[in-house]
């Protein structure tokens, strides 16, 4: 969560966009992609999310209930987890046991010993002060249940000093999976990190820096703000306040795919969520703002285009 008003002014806008399409996300990677080339759909409303979610953070597909959405509200709310359908109605809500909302910011869903597991990224740090920030890992659960197992709370630091996360990808690895996280940008370059697999239950782990999206520190709007990986883990979304992009996941870290997408034509409050299914759609979710309701949006991505 950040304290700036981001809702777009009306009198500016051609000019508004014309420049964050001239200041897209990038990869200090090669990009091998067409610059032009867009892979992905129109972005499109499908609904708006009810006041149970005013502060929705985080976003992310579930494995094992087709057409769930797994959600949660930003700092200092009830540590819980909401099941939610494509129109943002609310099919459940789940307690975390054993967790603490600090400042929860994105969720992710991956493989994990116990078959399919819920990644939390309690990582938000709008003041960068946190030594150590924390993932919560918990089998996911069932929409009608009332609380999850015991979660596993995994202790993280970056090599480089604190950082502002709201952004989470996991991806599949031997023998657990591996967890991503990329900085804002907030007053360095947006970053992306990975933690060791496995995550060690005890000590804390340091993050391994892989990959600088940015060439220095973004301003508000170009702010990292979610981040999603289909189940395979070879195609990964970054999406800010006002665009996304597509990237494969390789060897040279996050080398991006096609055009960004413009966000903007969607008039979210304040954008925070992403994820993307094995199929190409891309699902995204905005906190409300000023009275105004957060939507649930949706587009669809080419996958094999490299």
């Amino acid at each position: 969560m950040d304290d700036v008003d981001r809702r777009p002014t009306r009198a500016p806008t051609c000019v508004v966009v014309l420049l964050f399409l001239a200041l897209p996300v990038g990869c200090v990677a090669p990009d091998r992609s067409a610059p032009g080339r867009v892979l992905c759909s129109r972005p499109e409303r499908l609904s708006v999310l009810p006041p149970e979610l005013e502060e929705a953070s985080g976003l992310a597909a579930s494995r094992r209930h087709a057409g769930v959405l797994w959600m949660h509200n930003d700092s200092g709310g009830e540590p819980a987890v909401f099941a939610v359908d494509s129109t943002g109605a609310v099919l459940g809500r789940v307690r975390v046991t054993g967790a603490e909302n600090v400042d929860w910011e994105d969720i992710a869903v991956g493989p994990c010993p116990a078959g399919e597991c819920i990644y939390i990224a309690d990582t938000g740090d709008n003041g960068e002060r946190r030594e150590v920030v924390t993932i919560y890992r918990v089998p996911e659960p069932d929409p009608a249940d009332k609380a999850t197992s015991p979660a596993e709370r995994f202790r993280l630091r970056y090599p480089d000093g604190p950082r502002d996360a709201e952004a989470l990808f996991v991806t599949p690895d031997t023998p657990d999976a591996r967890v991503y996280l990329v900085s804002k940008g907030r007053t360095s370059p947006v970053t992306v990190y990975r933690a060791p697999t496995p995550l060690p239950a005890e000590a804390t782990a340091l993050l391994e820096p892989v990959a600088a999206l940015t060439d220095g520190a973004q301003f508000g709007p170009l702010y990292v703000t979610g981040a999603g990986a289909t189940p395979d883990g070879r195609r990964v979304v970054v999406r800010t306040y006002v665009n996304l992009r597509l990237y494969r996941l390789d060897d040279d870290g996050l080398v991006p795919i096609g055009a960004p997408v413009d966000l903007h034509g969607l008039a979210e409050p304040q954008g925070e969520a992403v994820d993307i299914r094995a199929d190409g759609t891309v699902l995204l979710a905005s906190e409300e703002r000023g009275g105004d309701a957060g939507p649930i949006s949706r587009l669809v991505c080419t996958l094999d285009a490299d």
